[in-house]
């Protein structure tokens, strides 16, 4: 019985020696107080009273949240800035030999590499510039951490916190600037506004020049028409007056007319143009005895006329 008893308290005793590495973790081992190996994922065991694990550690990327460091910048302005560094460890004997407190050491490293850099930047260049800053400092710290197994991958500025002088000067800075902004971008609005406004009155102005121009085409055009069809119409009428004459002409000489009754047509002609406004009106000869002639038969018309009634 005391031998069962001793055996399951050697078995229980063995078991406490059996350890179990996490997925992404590192053990570091020592025996006798020396470095022995470096346990990685999966089923090891600790030999008894010569073996132990000297540190534990993750291999994730970890994240250092630093409080606010005082710098001050080139153009002598204090500020604080508060930064987080990125970083990872990638091999956990140095992490574990290469420095006492690596978190310590990252965070004074940090503290000094941006007083450093803030040192040559002005107030202006510090505000501005924040990945430079992250840029070069990542550099520095990862080429310093090299020997400790650490590995940084990101470096950020959180907070650019200025003096409240300072900031009260930014803030009236800004809303003069705001304001100018403000200023530029009404008068040039004013601008336009008065161009298009002049653009517009010029395109109504052209427009009126051009109907007025079109109603004066139209009207010469209708004038030019109306001057046209009236002397068509003159010429129509004289057309017809000619052709009434010529068949007048031509009738009386179909109908056998001689020089006699020609004659008389024409003492007519001459009678209607005289329409009882002339006072004097020269008839040719052979007209004048004709009309001499035509007297006489009227008085021998007349005398007969008196015997007939007699």
């Amino acid at each position: 019985m005391p031998f069962i008893i001793l055996i399951i308290v050697i078995l229980i005793f063995l078991s406490f020696r059996i350890k179990i590495v996490p997925q992404a973790n590192a053990y570091v081992v020592e025996r006798l107080g020396t470095y022995l190996d470096t346990w990685s994922t999966g089923v090891h065991f600790l030999v008894p009273f010569t073996d132990r694990i000297a540190k534990r550690m993750t291999l994730k990327e970890q994240v250092a949240d630093f409080p606010p460091q005082p710098v001050i910048t080139k153009d002598n302005v204090t500020m604080r800035i508060d930064s987080v560094v990125f970083f990872f460890i990638t091999d956990p004997k140095l992490y574990a030999y290469g420095i006492v407190n690596p978190m310590a050491a990252i965070e004074n490293l940090t503290a000094t590499t941006l007083r450093n850099i803030i040192g040559d930047l002005d107030l202006d260049q510090t505000l501005t510039s924040r990945e430079i800053i992250n840029s070069k400092m990542r550099e520095v710290l990862d080429n310093a951490t090299d020997p400790w197994g650490i590995k940084v991958t990101r470096v950020e500025l959180k907070n650019i916190i200025p003096p409240e002088a300072i900031q009260e000067a930014m803030e009236k800075q800004m809303k003069a600037e705001r304001e100018r902004r403000e200023s530029i971008l009404r008068a040039e609005g004013e601008k336009k506004s008065t161009i298009l406004v002049a653009e517009g009155k010029k395109a109504a102005a052209i427009l009126d020049a051009e109907a007025d121009k079109q109603t004066a085409i139209l009207h010469a055009e209708a004038e030019k028409q109306r001057q046209i069809e009236e002397a068509e119409g003159r010429a129509q009428a004289i057309r017809l007056v000619q052709e009434a004459n010529a068949e007048g002409i031509r009738m009386i000489r179909e109908a056998g007319a001689d020089e006699a009754v020609i004659k008389l047509k024409s003492l007519e002609a001459f009678s209607a143009a005289a329409d009882g406004k002339a006072t004097k009106i020269i008839i040719p000869s052979e007209i004048q005895g004709m009309a001499g002639l035509v007297e006489s038969l009227a008085e021998v018309a007349a005398v007969s006329k008196k015997d007939a009634e007699k």
